[in-house]
């Protein structure tokens, strides 16, 4: 009984996140673009998005918390601490931060904070189309909190809560969303499992004095004194995702180990996309990554890469880990994602452990 009680816990947990998504409808053209919150899709650090978030059910320590909060649970060491800067499209710049500790057998907790840099934007009017003199830049940051535990010997969970916050001179919007994930390992080496289900929250509106305007009522006689109206908003969903992935480690040596893992995503606004990635490790020190994706629109079950209606190429990667004395120890990393149409995607980061 013993050594099927983690099967089944790992099992209970995947369809208590799959029953969660059972009232979500499958991407798909009509629903393209009709959520908001998109900063919550922008990948950061640096090792995520070279692996193309195919290591779902591997990926651990604080670049975890972004992908399965699973993982966080298995920090090397005592804690983490990263920063990141992305160069992400239309000279729009993104910036995170995040730090994880452990508290014994309570579990890892940590914070995260991500904010976009849209620079600053010339404010034009009907009488001014070429500018008024005066600017103004957009504030979009999401806080996260990141709870994580090793359940049992093979299983960790992981749980983290968004605040998310926009705002557009005088217009904002707040949310919260939540992440899930749960990973299992079959053993060291072995096959490993994970499941996670991102940005599950309530319905997101804008709201502020910039709604509201002085204009005539309709249908009455010319010279009637101008009223105060507000401008009516829909509010808009968060672009609720779940994965499911796969790793194995098919090679460990002395001086060489290889990881490959593959995951499945399912979108509920736009493709569902397919993923592999594959990480050498070189004696513990050097890091060389790289991933590939595609995605396949479920209506018409095409699949579409570097294209018009999925952009993104495949992920590389390198880093390099460097010990600074006792348990702490120093990582860089890099990543690079061509895209069509602008800029290659490209993250430095920097992770601290102790």
């Amino acid at each position: 009984m013993k050594k099927i009680m983690p099967y089944l816990t790992f099992i209970l947990v995947v369809l208590s996140l799959l029953s969660s998504v059972t009232l979500l409808e499958a991407g798909s053209s009509r629903r393209r673009g009709t959520s908001g919150a998109q900063e919550l899709l922008i990948p950061v650090g640096s090792t995520g998005p070279a692996l193309g978030g195919s290591f779902t059910a591997i990926i651990r320590g604080i670049e975890a918390a972004e992908w399965n909060p699973a993982g966080v649970a298995d920090i090397p060491g005592s804690g983490e601490a990263i920063i990141s800067r992305m160069n992400y499209i239309a000279d729009i710049n993104v910036n995170y931060a995040a730090v994880m500790s452990k508290f014994g057998r309570l579990g890892a907790f940590g914070a995260t904070l991500k904010s976009i840099d849209f620079g600053d934007i010339p404010i034009t009017t009907t009488t001014s189309p070429d500018g008024t003199g005066e600017y103004y830049s957009p504030r979009y940051m999401t806080l996260g909190m990141v709870y994580s535990r090793v359940m049992t010997d093979r299983i960790r969970f992981g749980v983290k809560m968004n605040v998310i916050s926009e705002q557009v001179m005088r217009t904002s919007a707040t949310g919260v969303g939540v992440d899930a994930g749960v990973q299992y390992s079959t053993g060291p080496g072995g096959f490993q499992m994970g499941a996670v289900l991102r940005n599950l929250g309530p319905d997101m509106l804008f709201n502020g004095p910039d709604l509201e305007q002085n204009i005539t009522p309709p249908n009455t006689e010319p010279g009637t004194r101008q009223e105060p109206w507000r401008v009516p908003l829909a509010s808009f969903e968060l672009p609720t995702q779940m994965e499911l992935g796969i790793s194995y480690g098919v090679l460990k040596t002395d001086l060489v180990k290889l990881t490959v893992g593959g995951s499945f995503l399912n979108d509920n606004f736009s493709f569902d996309q397919y993923r592999v990635g594959v990480e050498a490790e070189l004696m513990k020190m050097f890091y060389l990554r790289g991933s590939y994706a595609i995605a396949e629109d479920p209506e018409n079950n095409k699949f579409v890469a570097l294209s018009d209606d999925f952009m993104w190429g495949p992920g590389l990667g390198a880093g390099v880990k460097l010990s600074v004395g006792g348990n702490a120890r120093i990582m860089l990393d890099y990543a690079l994602r061509p895209t069509k149409y602008f800029d290659n995607n490209q993250w430095i980061s920097v992770r601290f452990g102790f």
